[in-house]
């Protein structure tokens, strides 16, 4: 296997709409490594040593920002808002007024809109090779959202090989809000084939059935007895392929858990996912009531990656901690309302280890 290796900076100087963009570069003292571009404040590259020792990067993404500009999937690695996930018909309803986000999704509103957090270059600090921050304000109107919101995404890669993701935002209008880090994972090396062997389990009972268009029910269904049921590890592609009607609507999994309280409140893991190939572990925690499980379905092999191989279907799964979809329509579900004078704050952590 071809050694992985961080990108080049210079591959990342450019500008877009007037903006410079830059590669940052993170690393501890125990052979992991992470690259951050703020263009969209994404995670470009992260290596952490197999059960070998060798360096790999689980993380899919493109060498150069010229790669991100022509990619077929824009949200590589990127962190996601105004409101990550789907907003049904682009639309909600803050007392009384109805707001529009400008659908890019079908009939609805992905995760903020064409012109989202992803696709902004984000103001950046770094504090000794070990954290970088990276802030945006959004202007009040922007994508059709409401308030300006000032955001704040920190990096942080500790010596526990841990990439901590904290999130802090602040409005000057009631507005909604949904953060999350769209990194697309794979535990075999981004390009290295497919992830349905990858071991995976999820602390969550229930998770949430959609529509035709990906929109939740307003259900919290039960996964026992069903190919959602991650309670116990199994491999992602095992249950993946059988007749049922969810699979179908999201062409694989595309669906949204529901963490059990006590995990989100302890601090416990709330997903595993162990790769049989390279031995390599990721625990999740976060302080977020839900997690979307994605599975590669929609990737077709036309993004080549930093190892000049096609990212095919099913060739990595993202672990998105937010809340949940279509929230604001869904006055049931956890409130993703924010008011003038109230601090979002939400953290996420991906401990990276080799299992036992």
């Amino acid at each position: 296997m071809t050694p992985y290796k961080l990108p080049k900076k210079d591959q990342f100087e450019h500008q877009i709409d007037g903006k410079p963009t830059h590669l940052i570069t993170l690393e501890n003292n125990r052979g992991m490594a992470v690259a951050l571009s703020d263009y969209g404040a994404r995670v470009v590259s992260l290596i952490v040593p197999d059960k070998t020792g060798n360096p790999t990067d689980v993380v899919l993404g493109f060498d150069s920002i010229q790669g991100y500009l022509a990619a077929d999937e824009i949200f590589h690695g990127v962190t996601v808002g105004r409101f990550a996930n789907r907003l049904a018909n682009g639309r909600f309803t803050i007392d009384g007024e109805t707001f529009h986000v400008q659908p890019n999704n079908g009939p609805n509103a992905l995760h903020g809109g064409a012109g989202g957090f992803h696709s902004r270059v984000w103001d950046r600090r770094v504090v000794q090779g070990e954290k970088a921050d990276f802030y945006y304000v959004a202007a009040d109107g922007e994508e059709g959202f409401p308030g300006q919101l000032s955001v704040m995404v920190k990096y942080r890669l500790t010596d526990d090989n841990e990439l901590v993701i904290t999130y802090r935002a602040e409005t000057d209008k009631p507005t909604v809000i949904n953060l999350t880090n769209h990194a697309f994972f794979n535990l075999n090396g981004e390009g290295n084939g497919d992830v349905l062997d990858h071991v995976l389990s999820i602390a969550a009972d229930k998770y949430l059935p959609c529509d035709e268009h990906q929109i939740p029910t307003g259900e919290l269904a039960d996964v026992a007895g069903t190919p959602f049921d991650f309670t116990t590890a199994k491999p992602i592609g095992r249950d993946i392929n059988q007749a049922d009607e969810q699979l179908h609507t999201g062409h694989g999994y595309d669906h949204n858990y529901v963490v059990r309280p006590a995990a989100a409140t302890t601090g416990a893991s709330i997903a595993t996912v162990i790769a049989p190939l390279t031995g390599i572990r990721m625990d999740v925690h976060t302080t977020e009531p839900g997690i979307q499980l994605y599975s590669g379905n929609f990737l077709t092999g036309s993004d080549v990656g930093k190892q000049g191989k096609p990212y095919g279907k099913h060739g990595a799964f993202c672990l998105e901690t937010q809340h949940f979809p279509d929230a604001p329509n869904h006055p049931e579900f956890p409130s993703t309302l924010l008011l003038p004078g109230q601090v979002f704050q939400s953290e996420t952590t991906y401990r990276f280890s080799v299992a036992k």
